[in-house]
């Protein structure tokens, strides 16, 4: 009997039943609530911030793209400058024009793509639309336009330049 009570002795020191010691105090979430928010808010503050501070250099000068019969009607090629991290996508619309834009979406950098005969590109991720001829948002939750480049063609081949508010093609 002497090992009965001392048994049962330790449950009158320690009341807690086992199933309740695993369940999380409102207390408890509450404060981890605040500590994901607080962070999730510092790491908005601080990308809006880079962004706004130290803003992405412009394209300079002329840059190969491709050569004119690498890129058929409808077709699309992506490229990257040298010297940026920065991918952009060349459309050559159903209409014979060639156009050239960011390949991030203006709503969270999600890769867009161009249907092919819709004169749109989309962005898969949140079901945004563009006018390929314009960048302009058509519908979706991207807040701006894509941003854009001009499209030189000089002898059989494709350049891009920085968009100057022209949206004709030079040809050379």
């Amino acid at each position: 009997m002497a090992t009965d009570n001392k048994d049962n002795h330790w449950k009158e020191d320690f009341p807690i039943q086992q199933l309740e010691a695993r369940q999380v105090t409102r207390r408890d979430f509450a404060k981890f609530l605040c500590l994901v928010s607080g962070g999730l808010a510092t790491g908005s503050g601080y990308v809006a911030a880079k962004a706004h501070l130290f803003p992405g250099e412009e394209v300079q000068g002329e840059h190969f793209v491709c050569k004119r019969d690498e890129l058929p009607v409808g077709g699309t090629k992506s490229f990257v400058i040298p010297g940026s991290t920065i991918p952009y996508v060349l459309i050559h619309v159903e209409d014979g024009q060639l156009r050239a834009y960011e390949q991030k979406c203006t709503h969270l950098s999600c890769a867009v793509f161009y249907k092919p005969g819709t004169g749109k590109i989309e962005c898969p991720c949140h079901n945004g639309w563009f006018d390929a001829y314009t960048g302009e948002v058509l519908a979706g939750p991207p807040p701006r336009a894509l941003p854009r480049l001009n499209v030189v063609l000089k002898e059989d081949g494709i350049f891009v330049t920085a968009h100057q508010g022209t949206s004709e093609q030079v040809q050379s």
